[in-house]
C-alpha cells in the first residue's frame, strides 16, 4: 500500500483547502484556478514548499523582504514542472481538454486518489441571492458542479471533497443540491452530506459550510463524524496580541517585525510558525467620517456589548442611500469573543465590517489580520496582478478561501480511510 495519496484541487482559489491537506501529508497534482493573482498565490506557495524542502528558505524569506522579485524567484529556484502544476484557466467545455492534458502531464502514471474544491459560491448565497433580481437562477456558476463531475469522471477518484455555502442547500428551492447529488451517484459515488462550523477546528472565526463528501461506492467506507476541537480556549484577541499596532494608512508595503513574541494559540496552530519575517500588515487609509463610525462602533461593543445599528447614527456620518437593509455593515472584530463573524470576500471592497476591536488603532483589519482569522499560517503570501492592487486581490482571495486548519482536519479523516 502507498505512503502517499494524489490528489487534483479545482475551482482551487488562492489554496486554503489545498494547505490543509498538504499539511496533512497529501501530494497536490495540479490547481486549477481561472483568477490570475490566486495563481500567483498558489505558484508562491509552490515555491515554498520546494524552497522549504530543499533547504533554501532563506530565498523564500529574501523574496518576503522584497530582496528579489517574483519572477527572479521562479525563473531561478523553482523547477518549471512544479509551477506548472498551477493551471490558469477556467473549467468548462471550451477548456477542459487543455486542462486534461496539463494534468496529464503532472500526473506521470500516477492515481488520482481525491479530488477537492468547491465551485464559486455567490451563485448559492443567501447574499447573492437577495441581490438578484431573479434569485440568481439565470446565474452559469450554479451548474459549474457538472464541469466538477466531467474531472470525476474522467480520473475516477476514490474519493471527492465538494465545500460550498449553506445557501447550496435551499438554492432553487434545493433542486441543484438534489441534480448534484444525484450525478455524482450516477457516476459511482455515495455522497455523505456535512454542514461544519471552521471554529469547531481550531479557526477563530464562525464560519458555516457544506462539505459534500463521495467515495466509490463499492469501497464501502464509513465515514467519520467530525469532532471539534476541544482543545482551544482562546478568544479573537489571540489574532491581534503579537502584532505591531497601526493606525489608519500605516505599515511598510513589504515587510515589518513582529511587536512581540508569539502566543500559544498561533503556535499550537501552526500560524506563526517559526518565520519571523511579517507581511501584508498594512492599514487602509479611511475618511474622517468613517474612523468617527469606527469609534462608536467600539464603544457601543465594549461599554454595551452592542452592535451598531447603521440607522442610529447620527444624520450627517449616514451616507449610504440603502437604509432598509444591511443594518450592521459597520461590525467590529470582537477581541473577547470565541470566533469572529465570517470573513467573505466583500472585505475586498471595505473593511466596515471588520473593524480592528483597538479602539486606539481606530481602523479596519489588515490583510494578515484578515488571513489568521481565517488560519492561513503567516509565511503565507497572498498576490496581487495590478501593481498597488495587491491589497485587493488578497483580501478577496482570503475571503474566498477555505481556512486551512478546518481543510487539514477533513484530510486527517480521509486519510485515515484510504491509507
Amino acid at each position: 500500500m502507498k505512503n502517499q495519496l494524489n490528489y487534483i484541487d479545482l475551482f482551487a482559489g488562492a489554496g486554503g483547502l489545498s494547505e490543509g491537506f498538504k499539511k496533512a501529508g497529501f501530494n497536490p497534482i495540479a490547481h486549477v484556478e481561472m483568477d490570475l493573482a490566486a495563481c500567483l498565490s498558489l505558484k508562491t506557495r509552490v515555491a515554498y514548499h520546494h524552497l522549504k524542502a530543499t533547504n533554501q528558505f532563506s530565498t523564500y524569506e529574501a523574496y518576503l523582504k522584497g530582496d528579489i522579485d517574483r519572477d527572479y524567484l521562479y525563473d531561478e529556484f523553482v523547477p518549471k514542472e512544479e509551477l506548472d502544476s498551477v493551471i490558469n484557466l477556467a473549467l468548462g467545455e471550451e477548456n477542459n481538454n487543455a486542462i486534461y492534458s496539463k494534468i496529464d502531464a503532472q500526473l506521470q502514471n500516477k492515481d488520482v486518489d481525491l479530488i477537492v474544491g468547491g465551485p464559486p459560491c455567490q451563485a448559492y448565497s443567501l447574499v447573492g441571492r437577495s441581490r438578484s433580481s431573479d434569485n440568481m437562477e439565470s446565474d452559469p456558476r450554479n451548474h459549474l458542479y457538472i464541469q466538477y463531475a466531467e474531472y470525476l469522471k474522467r480520473y475516477q477518484p476514490k474519493m471527492f471533497v465538494f465545500e460550498n455555502v449553506l445557501g447550496l442547500l435551499s438554492a432553487n428551492g434545493g433542486s441543484y443540491f438534489k441534480l448534484m447529488v444525484d450525478l455524482f451517484a450516477k457516476l459511482g459515488y455515495e455522497v455523505q452530506k456535512y454542514v461544519l462550523n471552521a471554529s469547531d477546528f481550531g479557526v477563530l472565526q464562525n464560519r458555516r459550510r457544506v462539505v459534500l463528501i463521495g467515495y466509490k461506492k463499492e469501497l464501502n467506507l464509513n465515514l467519520p463524524d467530525f469532532k471539534p476541537n476541544q482543545k482551544i480556549n482562546t478568544t479573537v484577541s489571540s489574532v491581534f496580541e503579537d502584532l505591531p499596532i497601526l493606525q489608519t494608512g500605516e505599515g511598510i508595503d513589504k515587510y515589518v517585525k513582529y511587536a512581540t513574541k508569539t502566543n500559544d494559540y498561533l503556535k499550537e496552530m501552526g500560524i506563526r510558525n517559526g518565520i519571523n519575517v511579517l507581511t501584508q500588515h498594512i492599514s487602509r487609509p479611511h475618511k474622517d467620517y468613517d474612523k468617527e463610525i469606527y469609534r462608536i462602533a467600539i464603544n457601543l461593543w465594549d461599554n454595551e456589548k452592542k452592535r451598531l445599528n447603521y440607522n442610529d447614527l447620527p444624520e450627517r456620518l449616514i451616507k449610504h442611500n440603502n437604509t432598509t437593509s444591511f443594518f450592521d455593515r459597520f461590525k467590529v472584530v470582537a477581541a473577547n469573543e470565541k470566533s469572529s463573524q465570517t470573513v467573505v470576500a466583500h472585505i475586498a471592497k471595505d473593511g466596515h465590517y471588520y473593524i480592528h476591536p483597538d479602539i486606539k488603532q481606530n481602523r479596519s483589519i489588515t490583510v494578515r489580520e484578515a488571513a489568521r482569522l481565517q488560519s492561513f499560517p503567516d509565511d503565507f503570501y497572498f498576490e496581487g496582478v495590478q501593481e498597488g492592487k495587491n491589497r485587493t486581490a488578497a483580501f478577496k482571495q482570503i475571503g474566498n478561501a477555505v481556512p486551512p486548519l478546518m481543510a487539514k482536519e477533513i484530510a486527517k479523516n480521509i486519510k485515515n480511510l484510504l491509507l
